[in-house]
C-alpha cells in the first residue's frame, strides 16, 4: 500500500488520471486504519518512554532539521510543477501558502531549539562517575558477588543494590518483591512462590540459586558472550548477605549506594530493619562510603552516623534538603535539566541519574552536568572519553543558517525554473486543459460534435434485428 501511494504521488506530478480499482481504495483504508491503531496501542505501551524521546531530541534535533530542509526541498519539485499547472488562483494560494508556512516554520525552529551539549568545550565539567546498576548486570546475575566485582573490574566508581531484610533480621539483596524472578524458588518452596522475600529465613534463602535464571533467560542478550569460565561462575551464584557486599566495597574503595525495602506488616524486624541494617553498614564500611537513600527515620540515622551521604530521591527544594541534610539527589534521567543540577550544584548538592545505559543519554548527562550515573553498561560507558556530540553556539548557528539559505536559493530556483518551463515551452501550455477537479490533461473535442453528432452510438441493422456497436478511431493530430 505504501508502494501503491508512492507510485500515486508519481503519477500526480506528471498529471496523469489515478485509475485505483476498489481493493486499492479498500486497502488503503485499512492500511491508515491500522497504522492508526498501532500507534495508539504503542502510545499506551511506551508511555513512559516518550520523555525518552523528548530528551534524544537535544542530541538529534540539529541533525533532524538539516533532514527536514531536505525534505521540503525535495518535494518542493511537485509543489512548484502543481502550482503552475493549476488554473484557480485560489488552489494555487492555498497550495503555495501551506507549503511557504511549513518551510518557514523549519527555518525558525532551530530560534527554540536547546540542548546542553551546544555549549564552549571549556565550560564542560568532569564526566560522570559510574555507579553499577545492581553490578554489572549485562555481565553476570544482578545483585550477586559476582555481578559487583564485574562492575569494579570495569572501571565502576560505585555500586548500585536493593537491600531487604529476612524474617530472622538478616539483611540481604533483592530487588524485587518476590523471589521468583531471580531465583529457583519455584523449585525449591513451590508453594511459597507468592510470598515477599522478606518472609523467607536466612537458611531457607541460601537454598536459593540466582544465577541459573541469568543464562537461560540472558535479560541483556549478553550471556553468550560470557567465557565458559563466567557462564559456570553465574549458574552457581546465591542470594548474597549485605554485609559481603560491604566487603566488597570496602576492600575496592568505592562507594555504594541502595535502597532500603520496608518489611510487610506482621513483620519481626517492621519497626526496627532501618537499625539493624545500619549496624551492620558501620560495621563493615566507612559511613563515608555509603550514599544513604532511605527516608524513613533520617534524622535519626543522621545523628548515629553523621558521616553518611544522605542521598533523597525527591526533587525539593534546597532549603528543604539542606534541613534534612541531604548531600546527593538520586533520580530518573527524565527530571534531567542543566538548569536543575546547576542549580543545587551551587548549594553543593550533588546530582545522580538513572539508569542510564546508552551512550547518547550518558553524553546527555554529561552535558547537563551531572556529576554520577546508575549503569547497566558500566563497561561500555566506562570507554567514552568525550562526549559524542558536543558543539559550539557559534558552529550550530553557522550549521542552520547555511541550510535554510541554501534551501531557500534552491526552492525558489525550482520554482522559477518551473515557471519558465511552463512559459516558455508552447506545447505544453497548448496542449494542457485543466480538469474542473484537478490539474489533469485531456482533449478537448469541442470542435468534433458537428461531425460525431451526425452518427449515432449505436446502429440498427434491420436483416438481423441486432444492434451493432460503431467505435470511432480518431486521430487528434490528422488534419482531416
Amino acid at each position: 500500500m505504501a508502494l501503491l501511494l508512492v507510485l500515486a504521488v508519481c503519477l500526480l506530478s506528471e498529471s496523469q488520471r489515478l485509475y485505483l480499482h476498489w481493493s486499492h481504495k479498500t486497502g488503503i483504508m485499512v492500511t491508515l486504519a491500522f497504522y492508526m491503531l498501532a500507534m495508539i496501542i504503542v502510545s499506551h505501551l511506551w508511555s513512559n518512554e516518550w520523555t525518552t524521546l523528548l530528551l534524544s531530541l537535544q542530541v538529534t534535533a540539529p541533525v533532524l532539521h538539516v533532514a527536514a530542509v531536505f525534505v521540503m526541498l525535495t518535494i518542493s519539485w511537485p509543489v512548484a510543477l502543481h502550482f503552475f499547472r493549476m488554473n484557480k488562483r485560489v488552489r494555487q494560494v492555498a497550495v503555495l501558502g501551506l507549503y511557504l508556512s511549513g518551510l518557514f516554520s523549519l527555518y525558525l525552529v532551530p530560534l527554540g531549539m536547546y540542548s546542553p551539549c551546544i555549549r564552549e568545550e571549556a565550560t564542560l565539567g568532569a564526566a560522570p562517575t559510574l555507579i553499577g546498576h545492581r553490578g554489572a548486570p549485562m555481565l553476570a546475575p544482578e545483585n550477586t558477588l559476582m555481578s559487583f566485582e564485574k562492575a569494579v573490574e570495569a572501571g565502576g566508581d560505585g555500586l548500585e543494590t536493593d537491600v531487604t531484610i529476612s524474617y530472622d533480621g538478616v539483611p540481604f539483596l533483592m530487588h524485587d518483591l518476590t523471589l521468583r524472578r531471580t531465583t529457583n524458588v519455584a523449585e525449591v518452596f513451590p508453594n511459597r512462590t507468592h510470598l515477599e522475600a522478606s518472609m523467607f529465613t536466612w537458611a531457607e534463602l541460601q537454598q536459593l540459586n540466582a544465577g541459573e535464571w541469568f543464562l537461560s533467560k540472558d535479560p541483556f542478550g549478553s550471556a553468550s558472550s560470557l567465557s565458559e569460565a563466567d557462564r559456570k561462575q553465574a549458574k552457581n551464584q546465591s542470594i548474597p548477605l549485605l554485609a559481603d557486599f560491604l566487603d566488597v566495597a570496602s576492600r575496592s574503595g568505592r562507594r555504594v549506594l541502595f535502597d532500603l525495602h520496608t518489611p510487610p506488616s506482621g513483620h519481626p524486624y517492621e519497626k526496627s530493619y532501618t537499625n539493624v541494617t545500619l549496624q551492620v553498614v558501620l560495621a563493615h564500611i566507612n559511613s563515608s562510603q555509603v550514599l544513604w537513600l532511605s527516608s524513613n527515620d533520617r534524622h535519626l540515622v543522621h545523628a548515629a552516623a553523621p558521616d553518611l551521604v544522605q542521598t533523597s530521591a525527591e526533587r525539593l527544594s534546597i532549603q528543604k534538603l539542606m534541613n534534612e541534610h541531604i548531600a546527593t539527589l538520586n533520580l530518573h534521567y527524565s527530571k534531567m535539566s542543566q538548569q536543575q543540577i546547576s542549580k543545587y550544584g551551587s548549594a553543593n548538592i550533588s546530582t545522580n541519574l538513572f539508569v542510564i545505559s546508552q551512550p547518547w543519554l550518558y553524553t546527555l548527562a554529561w552535558c547537563a552536568g551531572a556529576q554520577s550515573v546508575t549503569t547497566n553498561s558500566i563497561h561500555i560507558l566506562a570507554k567514552i572519553r568525550k562526549p559524542l556530540f558536543l558543539m559550539t553556539p557559534e558552529e550550530y548557528n553557522m550549521i542552520w543558517i547555511l541550510t535554510d539559505v541554501i534551501s531557500a536559493v534552491l526552492v525558489v530556483s525550482i520554482f522559477i525554473f518551473h515557471w519558465w518551463r511552463e512559459r516558455g515551452l508552447p506545447y505544453l501550455s497548448g496542449s494542457r486543459q485543466a480538469h474542473e477537479n484537478g490539474p489533469y490533461s485531456k482533449f478537448r473535442t469541442d470542435s468534433l460534435e458537428p461531425f460525431c453528432s451526425r452518427w449515432s452510438p449505436f446502429h440498427s441493422d434491420p436483416t438481423s434485428g441486432s444492434l451493432i456497436s460503431l467505435s470511432l478511431v480518431f486521430n487528434p493530430s490528422h488534419p482531416a
